[in-house]
């Protein structure tokens, strides 16, 4: 004969004290010195932001009289300062404006390209040599991109480059951390019973490349493709020694020289249009950044949970 076992009475109990801990250890915890400490990061970089959208807010008279945090008691100058920085000197702004935007959609995204292709091939293809290539890239991370401009002017002035976009678009092309960045992720990204699943359904590598691995790889490729897009369009040191032809100017260049106009100029000066200018220069960034970050946080949820 025999006997049910009754469920203990305590059993309950004793699970109860888990639970509660369990559901404490998913409560997040504060910090206040942490909260303390973003908080003064986050002031440290809106200051001059905030700096750069008032004082295009003055005229020149404005901003030899109140340079400083807050607006001007006299008129409200943004929309002349605007129009005045699309029109002064025939609208070279404008071509400035254009030149860089050349350079980034060529340069940046050339070599968001290269990386993308590179960095998959590295990590997905074994192949001889290819320690000896980490280790180059990893060099190539390591090494500031001014050690190479003296370099790279005079290679250029060999081949007849200099002077042109060319000589500023090229150099753009190779982004060591990009490659490396794609590297890793294609690594971590993209599974390779996936790989060997499609292979065996007859699928050859380029259409297993764009069918399955770019949309892995889509948080990568924002993250290479911004970061290529901030170098090149806050590139000046190799604008700077390649181009001599004002026409062919980026923003940086064009501002820094209307920067130096303005404190030669005497009652001419325009440094209204350079504190303007620079605000128009800020702002595409702003707006790629803001547009582009669910990329970055739909890669870090779909890592973030394990099937």
């Amino acid at each position: 004969m025999t006997t049910a076992v009754q469920p203990s009475a305590a059993a309950p109990a004793a699970t109860a004290p888990r639970a509660r801990i369990r559901r404490h250890s998913r409560t997040p915890r504060r910090s206040i010195v942490l909260t303390l400490l973003t908080g003064l990061v986050a002031i440290y970089s809106l200051i001059p932001l905030a700096w750069l959208v008032i004082n295009a807010t003055k005229t020149q008279e404005g901003l030899l009289s109140s340079f400083g945090l807050w607006f001007d008691n006299g008129d409200f100058a943004l929309w002349s300062n605007l129009r005045q920085t699309f029109t002064y000197d025939d609208g070279v702004f404008v071509r400035w404006l254009g030149n860089t935007v050349l350079y980034v959609v060529v340069g940046a995204g050339g070599a968001t390209l290269l990386s993308t292709l590179a960095g998959y091939g590295l990590a997905k293809f074994d192949f001889p040599g290819r320690r000896a290539v980490f280790a180059v890239v990893i060099g190539a991370v390591a090494v500031p991109g001014t050690a190479l401009a003296v370099p790279t002017f005079l290679m250029f002035s060999k081949m007849g480059l200099t002077n042109t976009p060319w000589s500023v678009i090229i150099p753009s092309l190779i982004s060591p951390f990009g490659l490396y960045l794609m590297w890793t992720f294609s690594g971590q990204a993209i599974p390779d019973e996936m790989l060997e699943a499609a292979r065996v359904d007859g699928a050859g590598e380029f259409r297993t490349f764009f069918r399955i691995s770019v949309p892995l790889l889509g948080p990568g490729i924002v993250t290479a493709l911004l970061f290529n897009m901030v170098v090149t369009w806050n590139n000046y040191f190799l604008p700077l020694i390649m181009l001599k032809d004002p026409d062919w100017y980026p923003l940086t260049i064009g501002l820094n020289a209307w920067n130096a106009q303005a404190q030669t100029a005497g009652s001419e000066a325009v440094f209204n249009l350079v504190i303007t200018g620079s605000l128009l220069t800020i702002l595409p960034l702003l707006a790629a950044f803001l547009l582009l970050q669910r990329y970055w946080q739909s890669g870090l949820a779909a890592g973030s949970v394990k099937e």
